[in-house]
């Protein structure tokens, strides 16, 4: 999932990144929301999470999650708050937040909400998944599911082809793919991505799905759904 992480500077946000990071999410962060809210309107994102560290009662979170739900267009608005009672959760909610959590705070537990709030969203040609061909992706088990068929993949092969997902059939950006793949990344050789995608292919044509990667001339890559052809 691509999740925009707004919080600041502390240990607590640094084991929060460091763990949806090994969780297989493409992430973005920012320091604050004013800079959240801004990058929320610019890109879409499939979940956004604000790590307060405000003293209760929040005034400052409580003011900006109107504007930050307006910009986020639908994705689910996760908060975490350093201390809060049930009344103060509740305003939290009211503000505009999808789900609110306290610390200490337990990661599956939030991360497992997350996933949830993502899937009542209704599908869309940019969620990674098509009916007609029953192609998906498990992150439970970091696997490329077409029809029954599952093909276990990397961390790097899951983000690219879950990049590329978001766009079915259409083409998409070398750059769009290594700041979604690489994203703690600051300088990353276009080779990476070439190196990426050859295992990818390999693996698809391995297990003959009708499934192909397609080299854009000057601009990227996109996957490509062809139906088996009757015999």
């Amino acid at each position: 999932m691509r999740v925009l992480l707004i919080a600041g500077s502390h240990p607590e946000s640094a084991w929060l990144y460091k763990a949806l990071h090994e969780s297989t999410n493409s992430l973005q962060r920012v320091d604050d929301l004013r800079d959240g809210i801004f990058v929320a309107g610019q890109e879409i994102f499939d979940a956004i999470i604000v790590m307060s560290s405000e003293a209760s009662p929040y005034p400052g979170l409580l003011d900006a999650l109107p504007e930050l739900a307006h910009s986020a267009c639908g994705a689910p608005i996760i908060v975490t708050l350093a201390s809060a009672g049930a009344n103060e959760r509740t305003r939290v909610l009211r503000a505009g937040a999808d789900a609110c959590f306290c610390q200490p705070l337990s990661f599956i537990e939030m991360h497992e909400r997350m996933r949830a709030l993502c899937r009542a969203i209704p599908a869309t040609a940019g969620g990674g998944t098509t009916s007609a061909t029953a192609l998906a992706l498990d992150s439970a088990t970091r696997e490329l599911v077409c029809g029954e068929r599952r093909i276990e993949v990397t961390r790097r092969e899951y983000m690219l082809l879950e990049c590329l997902l978001r766009q079915l059939n259409m083409p998409v950006a070398r750059n769009q793919l290594i700041g979604y793949a690489w994203p703690e990344c600051e300088d990353v050789d276009p080779s990476s991505v070439n190196l990426v995608v050859s295992r990818l292919r390999r693996k698809l044509a391995k297990h003959a799905l009708e499934v192909h990667i397609d080299t854009v001339n000057r601009y990227g890559y996109q996957i490509v759904v062809r139906r088996a052809q009757a015999t």
